[in-house]
């Protein structure tokens, strides 16, 4: 989710790519529907992991940041950061995968996540929050 929402709140103004501590996972259906209803596509997204951006070696060098939201994810990017000359920002982002309950308990905490993860990047770096798709009837960031 991350990562299409930063390409949908800065654009072309920074070169983004997102890692996590699994890679080759299908996008998770519900992160797909919370940021369609706020313009942001997902469904064609390929999830990479740390260890294809290891493989990458010198092409980190144009990495200047790495924002884990997850502790796994951020003992994975430290231990990355070991060997390259990277920053790294920890975000403490709810992980609403696998809470139960009906379909729309599950959507809201998608929701929350994706509102956590925009109002993190409007504060760190400024921007305005994405609005929802005319005819939706999600709630926004």
């Amino acid at each position: 989710m991350a990562e299409g929402l930063a390409k949908k709140i800065y654009g072309t103004q920074a070169y983004l790519q997102s890692a996590g501590v699994h890679g080759d996972r299908e996008i998770d259906g519900f992160a797909i529907a919370v940021c369609a209803e706020l313009g942001v596509e997902l469904s064609r997204h390929r999830s990479r992991s740390f260890d294809e951006m290891q493989q990458w070696g010198d092409d980190l060098g144009g990495f200047d940041l790495i924002v884990a939201l997850s502790p796994a994810s951020q003992r994975q990017a430290l231990e990355l950061t070991r060997t390259h000359s990277l920053d790294v920002l920890y975000w403490p982002v709810m992980d609403p995968t696998g809470l139960g309950g009906t379909r729309e308990r599950q959507l809201e905490a998608y929701r929350q996540a994706r509102d956590q993860i925009v109002e993190r990047m409007i504060a760190t770096w400024g921007g305005r929050a994405p609005e929802p798709v005319a005819g939706n009837a999600a709630r926004g960031a």
